[in-house]
Order: C-alpha cells, then structure tokens, then sequence
C-alpha cells in the first residue's frame, strides 16, 4: 500500500523537522522541498495529497509560490496548510488572499497537525 504523500516546504530546522516526524507518525511520505521556486513543478509531478508550507524564506515570496499553486490546474487543488511566527500576521493574512486553505503560527501547527490535516482534507 503506498502512503499519502505530503509535500514539506521549509528553510528552518524548528519546527520543519518536528512536522517531517509528526508527518511520518500519522502515515505520510514526506517530501521536503527548500527552496520555494520548485514547488509548484514538484506538487505537479508528485501529486501530494496535501501541500504544508513554511511561510518563512530568505530565497522567495512563499505567498507568491502559494497562487501559482492555486492558479496551476495540475495543483489548485492540493490544500495548503502555511505556517509562520506568531507575530508576522501580515504574512498569515497574505497567505490566505494567496489562496492558503489554513494558516497557523509555527507552534500551533505543531501541536495540532493532525486536527489542522483533517479540516483542510474534509471534501464537501
């Protein structure tokens, strides 16, 4: 049986490496990806089930990274869950207009990953 596959995007070892393990822990493959300009054409070859991304990069506008995703028919439909310091709420907000189907600080994504999994997996 193959496992769900998650993308990973991340630049910092905390939590980036937390969610790699507590991914891993409730049945996903794990794919990371480090730098923000190969995300879209790895979602598109590698289907994820789910797309969970470090709002933070020194390398692009991850924001940026999360429209192409929505505007690319091969992933539109890939639910993104961002993350970024509690204190850049700037960043969340720009991560929802961008089309982020969950935004959380990087604590709270941590802690409550598999709750935040099953509501941006629920289908109507």
């Amino acid at each position: 049986m193959i496992l769900p596959l998650a993308i990973l995007l991340y630049e910092n070892l905390i939590p980036g490496t937390h969610l790699v393990s507590r991914l891993q822990d409730l049945g996903y493959r794990v794919q990371t990806v480090h730098d923000p300009r190969l995300l879209v054409e790895q979602s598109a070859r590698e289907k994820p089930l789910v797309a969970v991304l470090d709002l933070f990069s020194t390398k692009l506008d991850v924001c940026r990274e999360i429209k192409s995703l929505k505007n690319n028919s091969a992933t539109a439909h890939v639910p993104i869950v961002a993350f970024a310091d509690q204190t850049n709420s700037e960043l969340q907000e720009a991560a929802y207009a961008a089309g982020a189907d969950l935004v959380a600080n990087n604590t709270a994504v941590v802690l409550h990953l598999p709750q935040f999994l099953e509501q941006v997996l629920q289908v109507d």
